[in-house]
C-alpha cells in the first residue's frame, strides 16, 4: 500500500447487521484526502456503523469502499490499519505509564518525541506535574487520570503515530472550560493535513469541517459545508436552530444523553401594595 494519500470514497454502500434490515443504504460520498467530514443525525442513523466501515471492522453488504483510488477490499487491512488513527469518547488506556500509553503504536519513540507531541496535545503540563512525570503510572483504564486529561494523553497518543486517516468520536459529556478548550486546540494540531472522519458533537469543529453528511434511517439526507446547509434549511438548520443560542459549543444529535440547560424563571411580577 505504501504511504496513503488518504482519499476516501464510498460508493453506494449498503450494510446490515441483521439480514433484510440495512443500516445504511446506497450511501456515496467522497472524502478528499486531508479534509475533514463531519456526520451528525440521530443516535441510531448509522453514523458509528460508518465510521466502522471506514475503519475497515466490517465490510459492506454491498457497493464499494476506496482509499486512494483502491479498492478497500485488495488492500491488506494491517497496512491499512497502521495508517489509522483513533480518538474516541472513551479512550482505552492501559495499566503501564503515560510514556508507555503515549507511544503505544510507535514504541522506538524517544521520551524527546513524547514531550513534542504532549505539548501539542496540552497534556505536558500536567504530566510535567506528577511526581514521576512521564513514567507515572495511570492505572487500569487510566483511572488515575481525569476524562480530560485521558482525552489529551489519546490526543498525543494520535499525533505521535502520525496516521493519514484519522477517526474521531467527539465526547458528548462536557468538561470544564479550560479542558475543553485545550482538548479542542489539540484535535485542531492532529486533523490538520490529514483525511478526518468525525462524529461530531461541538458546534466549532462542524463548522470548520469541509463536509457535514446528515444521516438519518442509514441515508445521507443532506450534505455541504456549514453556510450551504444553513442556507438549505432543511434537517441540519433545525438541529442547529435548536441549540445555536445557547451559550455553549456542543451539538447535540436528536437521542443523545445530554445535560439539559437549566430554565431560566420569568421574573416575578412586582407585588401590588395594599391600600
Amino acid at each position: 500500500l505504501g504511504v496513503m494519500a488518504g482519499e476516501v470514497r464510498f460508493e453506494d454502500v449498503t450494510f446490515e447487521y441483521t439480514p433484510g434490515v440495512p443500516v445504511l443504504k446506497n450511501v456515496t460520498f467522497l472524502a478528499p484526502a486531508g479534509t475533514t467530514t463531519a456526520l451528525v443525525g440521530s443516535s441510531g442513523s448509522g453514523k458509528s456503523t460508518l465510521i466502522s466501515l471506514a475503519m475497515a471492522f466490517n465490510r459492506p453488504r454491498s457497493g464499494r469502499l476506496f482509499v486512494d483510488g483502491r479498492d478497500l477490499l485488495t488492500v491488506r487491512l494491517r497496512d491499512y490499519r497502521s495508517q489509522l488513527g483513533v480518538v474516541l469518547q472513551d479512550n482505552f488506556l492501559f495499566d503501564g505509564t503515560v510514556a508507555e500509553n503515549i507511544s503505544y503504536g510507535r514504541p522506538d519513540a524517544t521520551l524527546a518525541q513524547i514531550q513534542e507531541v504532549s505539548r501539542i496535545a496540552h497534556a505536558h503540563e500536567f504530566v510535567e506535574a506528577f511526581d514521576h512525570q512521564y513514567d507515572t503510572i495511570v492505572g487500569e483504564r487510566g483511572v488515575k487520570l481525569s476524562g480530560g486529561q485521558r482525552q489529551r494523553v489519546a490526543i498525543a497518543r494520535a499525533i505521535l503515530a502520525n496516521p493519514r486517516i484519522l477517526v474521531l468520536d467527539e465526547a458528548t459529556s462536557s468538561l470544564d472550560s479550560e479542558s475543553e478548550a485545550l482538548i479542542q486546540d489539540g484535535l485542531r494540531s492532529l486533523r490538520r493535513g490529514r483525511t478526518t472522519f468525525v462524529i461530531a458533537h461541538r458546534l466549532s469543529t462542524i463548522r470548520s469541517a469541509d463536509q457535514i453528511l446528515v444521516l438519518e434511517h442509514g441515508e445521507i439526507v443532506e450534505r455541504g459545508t456549514h453556510a450551504e446547509l444553513l442556507a438549505l434549511g432543511g434537517r441540519y438548520r433545525t438541529l442547529y436552530d435548536k441549540q445555536y443560542h445557547l451559550e455553549t459549543d456542543r451539538f447535540i444529535n436528536p437521542g443523545e444523553d445530554f445535560t439539559p440547560v437549566p430554565e431560566v424563571e420569568a421574573p416575578k411580577p412586582p407585588r401590588t401594595p395594599a391600600l
